[in-house]
This record gives structure tokens, sequence and C-alpha cells, in this order.
């Protein structure tokens, strides 16, 4: 597998799709899905997002796929072959991709992540003081783990505006246009939000992990996920670009966002990036996304094709965080705690949603969201560009998929 296919989907290889069936076959009320679709149309009628696709899927087979709306404001209809920007639905696949170094034998969880970048040995904490920022040494050395579970202590600019998020946000963290192995470097010399281990901070931890797939591997990271997970799972229009031939079906937001006001400002999916963000620089398709949904919910194999193993998926949806350590911000819902790459659903009640215990999840901050029940033998795709109402659809989608169980 070369580095162009690694990198750039084509559109000349079509992903295949999942087999489908009527939704009353699947234990599915095809009228009450109709009402989730028009709950959609309803939001699409308001002018809150110009389009979505929903693909519901249960028993290894599909019961419904709709596509409402429209790609970008003054765009073609939706398709169920538009191609959206994923950004944290990267997560997942980067973290399965680390999972299967594990069993490759090539890394532990516990291993220290300065194992494989050495720049971390020496991180430090920012404590803030009086409006100033102090520096502590690290009561231990971040792990594997941590980074999975995002306890590394290392953060997001976009989350807080403290003192070290400031510093994220004055840096070149965001650019597109600097390698995985420059991010890293620049990452490491900053101060830690907390303690490793002590804390739950959603943060650029996963593109640490794609950047010691690059180190282990000595391939970009593109190339492997492509090598080990796309190309196998035949997942062919998933990858950090797209080409221009594809330019008609990009799925665009607003410009301005309807809820909050707020200029969206979303990567150009035609650049073909320097920094391949293992934490949310995929782009992707409804049934691309599907097909790893589906091999997560089959136990980590597809089609006769094993990506990971039954035990180590379980280990990663499974929840990580337990009651000492502090959940920071509103990512993880109540009822819910992480895992190795995902949200899992620890309680049946508590949370203002409908699920089962053991659900597992993740979303993209311009819209895109899936979550996987292995109760119901149930996964479901969403995929929409609004990030200002994106909290909102991921509640709405959960509601009526929900309410078509029989």
């Amino acid at each position: 597998m070369n580095a162009q296919t690694a990198t750039r989907p084509t559109s000349a290889l079509q992903t295949p799709a999942l087999p489908t069936a009527k939704p009353e076959q699947l234990g599915l009320s095809s009228l009450r899905l109709q009402r989730m679709s028009d709950s959609f149309k309803r939001e699409v009628d308001k002018g809150t997002i110009p389009g979505a696709t929903v693909l519901v899927a249960r028993r290894g087979q599909i019961g419904w796929f709709d596509a409402i709306g429209r790609q970008a404001p003054e765009g073609a209809p939706m398709a169920h072959d538009t191609i959206f920007r994923i950004f944290s639905m990267t997560k997942p696949i980067v973290s399965v991709g680390i999972m299967m170094l594990l069993e490759d034998g090539q890394l532990l969880l516990s291993d220290p992540v300065a194992k494989f970048i050495p720049e971390f040995a020496e991180t430090k904490v920012g404590v803030e003081h009086n409006g100033k920022l102090e520096l502590e040494p690290a009561s231990r050395q971040m792990t594997i783990q941590d980074l999975l579970r995002h306890t590394s202590g290392l953060t997001y600019d976009h989350t807080g505006n403290g003192l070290v998020q400031q510093l994220y946000q004055q840096s070149r963290l965001r650019s597109r246009k600097i390698t995985n192995a420059e991010h890293a470097t620049l990452l490491a010399s900053m101060p830690l939000i907390c303690q490793p281990g002590a804390e739950f901070n959603y943060s650029r931890s996963t593109d640490i992990l794609g950047r010691i797939i690059e180190v282990i591997s000595g391939k970009t990271l593109g190339a492997f996920l492509t090598e080990r997970i796309l190309a196998p799972l035949q997942m062919t229009e998933t990858a950090f670009y797209t080409g221009e031939e594809n330019a008609s079906r990009l799925a665009e937001a607003f410009a301005t966002d309807p809820w909050n006001g707020e200029k969206v400002q979303l990567f150009n999916m035609l650049e073909k990036p320097a920094m391949e963000s293992g934490g949310g620089g995929l782009v992707s398709t409804t049934m691309d996304y599907a097909r790893f949904a589906q091999m997560l919910l089959s136990g980590g194999a597809l089609d006769g094709t094993r990506i990971i193993g039954r035990k180590t998926l379980q280990l990663m949806a499974s929840d990580h965080l337990g009651p000492d350590v502090k959940i920071q911000g509103a990512l993880v819902p109540p009822g819910h705690g992480f895992g190795l790459g995902f949200a899992v659903r620890t309680h049946q009640g508590i949370a203002p949603f409908p699920g089962s215990v053991g659900q597992f999840f993740w979303s993209g901050v311009a819209g895109t969201f899936f979550w996987i029940d292995p109760v119901e033998d149930l996964f479901a795709v969403f995929m929409s560009q609004g990030p200002g109402q994106r909290d909102y659809t991921r509640t709405l989608v959960r509601n009526g998929v929900y309410a078509a169980l029989d």
C-alpha cells in the first residue's frame, strides 16, 4: 500500500455497502425511524443545519439510511456518499491502531510516552498561583494508557482559557503545516494542565498516539492506518484529505453558525496537510464509518477480516476512569466513563438520554456522531457539518433511534 493511497481516497474505488434489510426484519419500526428523519428535516427547514445523514444498523444489517437536506447551504442535495470532516471520530480509529501495536508486542499500556518520544521525559505540570503559572515536577510519567483515556495532563486550547490553555492558543499547535513529529516536540515543551492520571481532560493525547504509531511503524500515520485498518475494512474514502475529483461531494457548514452566531472555520478537505492529526484530521463518508462501526460491534472483525482481538476491544470499551479520576468538562455525560478511545455508558439511568450499559461512542466537533450498542446489537452513524448544535443533534438522534426499537 503506497503513501499516495494512504492519504488520498480515490473515487475509482467504491466503499462496499453493508447488507440491508427492512426495519421490521431487524426489530425496528419504520414509522418511528421516519419520525426521527422528520425531526431532522424540521431542523433543515428551520435553518439550523444544512443537512445530515443518519444510518442505523442492527443484527449486521442496515435498516435505515437517510440523506436529509443539502450537503452545503447552497449545495447539492445531501447524498449517501457525501464526504465529511469527522474530526474527533478520528480518535477511535487511531486508538484501535495503537492497540493493534499492543497486540503485536510493540508496546504496553503501562509504557511511558517518553519511551517513544523522549522529549516527554522532563515535562512539568503548570499550576496557577496568583494569576501566574508555576511549574512543578510530574509525580510520574504519562503512559500510553493515559493518552488513550485522556488522563495524560495534556489539554486542548478550546476546552478552557486557563494559563496552560493560553499557551496552547499562542502556539502553532493548531497548524496543519507542521509535521506530527514537530507537533509532538512542541507539545512536550509545554506544561501539563494537571498531574498525569489525576483528571480526565479531553486533549491532544490522540495526536501523540498518532506520532507513536509513526515512531514504532516507521510509516506515516496515514500509511499505517490504510495498511492495517482502512484497506482491510474497505474504507476506501477515509483519509486525511480527498482529491479534487470529489469537490462536488463535500459537506460544508453555514458560514456563521445559526445557534451561537460564531464564524465557522473548518479545514479545507482538498488540501493535503503536513500534519496527519490522529486526534481530528480524517475525512470520511457515512458508509465508510459504518464499516468501522460494524467491525466494532462484531467484536473486532468484519467480513472474515479480524482487525483487533475480541478481548482487546472489550478492554477498550470498558471504563478506565473509575471513581478517583476527576472528569473535567462536559464531554463525558452523566452516567458515563471513558475507556481507551471511547466514552462508555456505566449506568442505565442518570444520563438524559436512552441507551444501554456498556455502549460506547464518540463524536466530532463539526457535528458527526456514532455509537455502538452491544446489548441491542445495534450501531448508528450520524453525519452533519454544524458545530454549534452538535450536542442537540446527538441527543435528538439517540432519542429517535431508541424509540424505534421493538
